[in-house]
C-alpha cells in the first residue's frame, strides 16, 4: 500500500460550550518548578517566560494510495512542520507505507545532516505515528494489535501535578510532584523542596507511591543532597534531575545515589542514548516520549532494549493521547503510565480531554479504544494544512 501523501496539518478544534465549574486555577497557572533556565532571575519564575509561545502543536496527516489516512501528533510548530513538509514527506511519498520500519530508518538516516536528534526526531515521530494509524486502519484493527495485542487487562495511572488533593479524589493512588526549587535557591530552597515533599507524603498517606519531576534543574551535588533531605519520605523515583546531554553527569549520580531509583529519558530522541544508558547502567526507568523521540517504532526498540537488559520504560506523558496508551497497553516491560493533569481542579477529566475518541483514566485506570488505528476520532474536515 504506497504512501500518496504526507503533509504537515492543524486541527481546527470546535468550540466547546460551558464546563462544570472549577474549584481553583490549575497548578499550571502559576506554580513555580526548576528549570534550566532557573539560574536567570527574570525568566526564573515559569516556563511560559522562555519557551516558544507561538509553536504549539503539529500534526501529520498520512494519505495511502487507497485514501486511507492517518495522523500523528508532536510539538514545536513551524519549525517542525518544516521538516515534514520540506524534506521527509517528498522522499517518502511513493513508499510502501505499511514498511514502517524501513521508513523510520530512512528518516533517521536522512536527517542526519542536520541532526536526527531535536527538532527532526519531533518530526520523524509525527510522520511515524501517522503511519502506524493509517496502517491499523487501513487493516480495520487497533495499533495495539499490531505490535502485540493486549498485554495486560488495563494500565495503571500515576497522576502528574500539583494538585495532589484533587488526584485523590478522582481516585489516584500515585503522584508525581514537580520540583519546585534547584541550585539557583541555595539551602532555603532545598528546604522547601523537603517541606512540600513531607506535606504530599502526609496527605497522600504511606500507602501510596510519590515521585518527584526536577526537569533538568539540577546538578549532581544538589541531586545528591536533594534525595538524602528525601530519603524519610520514599520517594519511588526521583525523575530527570540533570541535563540530559551530560550523560558523564548521569553515570556519576547513579555512582553516588546507588539507593535511590533514578529515572529519566523525555529529553532523550532516537534509541540511542537510552541503549547507552542500558549499556552503563545509568538509570533504572527509561521515560522516552512517543511524540517526540522518534514515534511508535523508536519506543519499540527502546522496550526491546529495557526488556532484555531487566529495566523499565513508562513514558513521558504516556496516558496524555492515545498514541502512548496503545504502546503502553502493549509492551511487557511498561508497567505504569503516567497521567499529567493540567486542567484545573473540580473539572472532571473527560471535559479536559481534547481528542475525540481518547480514553480517560477513572479511578487512577483505563484501557485504550479498540477503534481501528489509534482510535481518533477526528473528522477530515477538521483538519487543514499547517502551511
Amino acid at each position: 500500500m504506497k504512501i500518496a501523501d504526507i503533509r504537515a496539518v492543524r486541527i481546527d478544534w470546535p468550540e466547546r460550550g460551558a464546563g462544570t465549574e472549577q474549584w481553583r486555577p490549575s497548578w499550571t497557572v502559576d506554580a513555580e518548578v526548576a528549570n534550566p533556565m532557573s539560574r536567570y532571575p527574570r525568566v526564573k519564575r515559569h516556563r511560559s517566560l522562555w519557551l516558544p509561545r507561538t509553536w504549539g502543536q503539529v500534526w501529520c496527516k498520512v494519505t495511502l494510495e487507497d485514501g486511507t489516512w492517518g495522523l500523528g501528533l508532536t510539538d514545536h510548530g513551524r519549525a517542525t512542520a518544516a521538516v515534514i513538509d520540506d524534506h521527509i514527506a517528498p522522499n517518502l511519498i511513493g513508499e510502501d507505507g505499511f514498511a514502517i520500519e524501513r521508513l523510520t530508518d530512512m528518516m533517521w538516516r536522512m536527517t542526519m545532516p542536520y541532526g536526527s536528534t531535536g527538532l527532526a526526531s519531533y518530526a520523524v515521530s509525527a510522520v511515524d505515528l501517522a503511519l502506524w494509524d493509517a496502517k491499523a486502519k487501513q487493516l480495520g484493527l487497533p495499533v495495539y494489535s499490531l505490535i502485540g495485542g493486549p498485554q495486560k487487562d488495563r494500565l495503571y495511572c500515576y497522576a502528574t501535578g500539583d494538585d495532589i488533593d484533587w488526584y485523590r479524589e478522582l481516585g489516584f493512588t500515585a503522584f508525581k510532584l514537580p520540583c519546585p526549587y534547584g541550585p539557583a535557591d541555595g539551602l532555603e530552597g532545598l528546604a522547601k523542596n523537603e517541606t512540600r515533599v513531607a506535606e504530599a507524603r502526609e496527605l497522600i498517606g504511606e500507602d501510596a507511591e510519590l515521585m518527584l519531576d526536577c526537569w533538568m534543574a539540577l546538578d549532581v551535588e544538589y541531586a545528591v543532597r536533594l534525595a538524602g533531605s528525601l530519603r524519610p519520605y520514599r520517594l519511588k523515583w526521583l525523575e530527570e534531575c540533570l541535563i540530559p546531554e551530560d550523560f558523564d553527569a548521569h553515570l556519576e549520580l547513579r555512582r553516588r545515589l546507588p539507593w535511590q531509583t533514578l529515572a529519566t529519558g523525555e529529553h532523550w530522541y532516537t534509541h540511542l542514548p537510552f541503549q547507552r544508558a542500558l549499556r552503563h547502567d545509568a538509570v533504572d526507568i527509561l521515560q522516552p516520549d512517543i511524540n517526540w523521540c522518534g514515534g511508535l517504532t523508536t519506543c519499540l526498540r527502546i522496550a526491546a532494549a529495557a526488556d532484555a537488559s531487566g529495566k523499565q520504560v513508562i513514558l513521558h506523558g504516556g496516558a496524555r493521547n492515545p498514541f502512548g496508551q496503545h504502546f503502553s497497553y502493549a509492551v511487557a516491560c511498561v508497567p505504569w503510565t503516567e497521567y499529567f493533569v493540567g486542567s484545573a481542579p473540580g473539572v472532571p477529566l473527560d471535559e479536559a480531554v481534547r481528542i475525540p475518541g481518547q480514553a480517560v483514566a477513572e479511578e487512577g485506570w483505563l484501557v485504550p479504544s479498540d477503534a481501528p488505528g489509534f482510535g481518533l476520532e477526528i473528522p477530515e474536515k477538521w483538519i487543514e494544512p499547517f502551511f
